[in-house]
C-alpha cells in the first residue's frame, strides 16, 4: 500500500469520513489486485460486500430522505466535498450586538418569507459573508441560521476539495454547487479566503486565478433553493468582485462589555454561581475577548469548582480561569 492511499485512509478516519473509507477501502483491493495478490484481493473483496448489504438493510437517511452517499465526491480520489454537520450539533444560541443580531434574523424572516417576497417579484437575501476576527462567532452564525431555517447545514472541504491538477479544483467546486441546487441546505465555506484570496496579490496565476474565476461565476450565477454562507477573518485580502456577488455583507466584532457579561451568564447558567458575584470586575478582565475564550473562561471556571468539589463558582474560579488563558493564548488574543 502506497503512502498516498495510507494518507488518505488516515484522513478520512480523522474526518470521521465512512463514505472515504468505503471508496478507499476499494481502492486498496484494486491495488492488490494489479501487484498479483489475487487471493487477498478476493478476500477483501468479499467483507466489503458482506458489510455492504448489511448497511442496505439498515442505512438511514439524512434530514432530506437522501442517502449521504449523494454527497459530491472529489473527481480524482473520490473523497467527499462536503461534510454534513449533525443536527444535533447544530449551537444556534449567540450573544450578539442588536445589530448584529438584526441582520441575522433578516436573513431568517426573508427565508420563511421567500415565497411571500416572490410574489412581489422581490428576491430573498441567500448569500451572505461574514468576517471578523478568529473566535467572534462567524461559523457559529451559519450554524445558527441552518437550525433556524430547517435546513441541514454542509461545510465544504477545501482540503478535498483543491488539487494540484490542472482544471479539478474548479471542477470539484462547480461540484459542491450543483449539489446545492438539488439539495436545500446552507452550503458553508467556511475561511473562504483559502479560495477566494484577490488575483491581484496572487503569485499563482493558474489553478489559484481559475479556482477564484470559477468561484466569481458560479456566485453570479447562483440560484440554489437555500443559503450560502461564506466566512473569513482577513477581509481585506479576498477579491474585490467577490464582494458584490453576496446579498449581505456584514461584520461579526469582538464582543463589547454587555455581550461579555451576557456570555459569562449563559455559559454558567447550569451551575450555581456566588451571591452579588463582581460581574464588572469579571468583565473588565475579558476586555477584547473573543466570545470563544470568553466562553473558554467561564467553562473552566466551573469546571474547577467542580473538580475542587465546591458547589459554588466564586469571582476566584473565573479570575484563575481568565489568568490561565491569558498566559496560553498568543498574545493580542485576549485583547
Amino acid at each position: 500500500m502506497n503512502a498516498d492511499i495510507l494518507k488518505r485512509i488516515v484522513r478520512a478516519i480523522a474526518d470521521g469520513s465512512q463514505g472515504d473509507l468505503e471508496r478507499l477501502a476499494h481502492t486498496v483491493v484494486e491495488s492488490e489486485r494489479q501487484v498479483g495478490h489475487t487471493k487477498l484481493a478476493e478476500q477483501l473483496d468479499a467483507i466489503l460486500k458482506r458489510t455492504r448489504t448489511a448497511k442496505n438493510a439498515q442505512t438511514p437517511a439524512n434530514e432530506n430522505g437522501r442517502s449521504l452517499k449523494d454527497l459530491p465526491t472529489s473527481r480524482r480520489h473520490g473523497e467527499s466535498l462536503v461534510t454534513l454537520v449533525p443536527r444535533e450539533s447544530l449551537e444556534h444560541h449567540m450573544v450578539l450586538p442588536k445589530e448584529i443580531d438584526a441582520r441575522f434574523s433578516r436573513i431568517e424572516k426573508e427565508f420563511a418569507a421567500r415565497e411571500r417576497l416572490g410574489a412581489y417579484g422581490l428576491r430573498p437575501r441567500k448569500t451572505v459573508l461574514v468576517y471578523g476576527p478568529p473566535g467572534c462567532g462567524k461559523s457559529l452564525g451559519a450554524k445558527r441560521l441552518a437550525w433556524n431555517v430547517g435546513l441541514p447545514l454542509l461545510k465544504v472541504r477545501f482540503d478535498a476539495l483543491i488539487s494540484s491538477y490542472f482544471g479539478e479544483s474548479a471542477s470539484n467546486l462547480r461540484s459542491v454547487f450543483e449539489m446545492a441546487k438539488e439539495r436545500p441546505c446552507v452550503l458553508l465555506l467556511d475561511e473562504c479566503d483559502f479560495i477566494a484570496r484577490s488575483r491581484n496579490n496572487s503569485k499563482d496565476i493558474g489553478e489559484a486565478s481559475r479556482i477564484v474565476n470559477s468561484l466569481l461565476t458560479l456566485m453570479e450565477e447562483y440560484d440554489a433553493p437555500g443559503l450560502l454562507v461564506a466566512t473569513t477573518n482577513i477581509e481585506d485580502s479576498l477579491d474585490t468582485a467577490l464582494f458584490r456577488r453576496f446579498d449581505d455583507v456584514f461584520q461579526v466584532p469582538p464582543p463589547g462589555a454587555a455581550e461579555i457579561e451576557n456570555l459569562l451568564k449563559m455559559t454558567l447558567s447550569a451551575v450555581k454561581v456566588t451571591e452579588n458575584l463582581d460581574w464588572e470586575s469579571i468583565v473588565h478582565s475579558l476586555s477584547g475577548a473573543s466570545a470563544a475564550m470568553v466562553v473558554k473562561a467561564a467553562r473552566d471556571g466551573a469546571k474547577a469548582a467542580v473538580l475542587a468539589g465546591q458547589k459554588v463558582v466564586t469571582l476566584d474560579h473565573l479570575k484563575i480561569a481568565v489568568a490561565e488563558l491569558r498566559r496560553t493564548e498568543p498574545e493580542g488574543k485576549l485583547g
